[in-house]
């Protein structure tokens, strides 16, 4: 008698949506990944944004700070949560209900992030994991001075006649703040 064929293992597919706190209009990502470590989910927002990697982070959820406790724990109280022993599904409800948390990105830009759950999904057997399905505007750029400097950034650039004008083009290259494409993103994701 022949062996029937094993079924596909089903993974578990975790919706977020990603939005950048205290700029107007907002900049949001909306991510689709498969179970991994918090610190998986980091490099993932990391990606879908449009970060580069280059500054500490932290997770705050419920409270309870996450993250690389040799990076973070300034007190040596163990206080932080290590990021990478801890898996999405074990700080997620096990029902999909919403919930929200934080992400902080470069604590001197200090970059806040809401991390909204959206929910548990289906996987479509057509898509590759992580995926960024949707999201609107371009990150400010890395090290631009947090909400102020980047709103700042954004005068010199729309005004010709700004005195900063062309040294902070010349600074950004082709930046175009409302330039979004979850193509790239997504593409980004997946190399990690």
């Amino acid at each position: 008698m022949p062996k029937k064929a094993s079924p596909k293992p089903t993974t578990t597919i975790y919706q977020f949506k990603l939005t950048l706190l205290g700029i107007q209009p907002k900049i949001w990502r909306r991510i689709q990944i498969p179970d991994c470590k918090l610190h998986n989910l980091h490099l993932h927002i990391q990606a879908a944004m449009g970060w580069d990697n280059k500054h500490l982070h932290h997770f705050d959820i419920k409270g309870v700070r996450h993250g690389i406790p040799e990076h973070l724990d300034y007190d040596g109280d163990g206080s932080i949560i290590d990021s990478k022993r801890i898996k999405v599904s074990q700080i997620v409800p096990k029902d999909g209900k919403k919930i929200a948390f934080r992400y902080t990105y470069d604590f001197g830009d200090n970059w806040e992030h809401e991390v909204l759950f959206e929910g548990i999904v289906e996987p479509d057997p057509k898509t590759k994991y992580p995926v960024c399905l949707q999201g609107e505007r371009a990150c400010p750029p890395e090290d631009c001075g947090g909400i102020g400097g980047y709103e700042y950034l954004l005068e010199a650039l729309a005004d010709h006649d700004h005195e900063e004008h062309q040294g902070m083009k010349e600074w950004v290259g082709e930046f175009d703040p409302e330039k979004f494409d979850s193509k790239i993103a997504t593409v980004r994701m997946v190399r990690g």
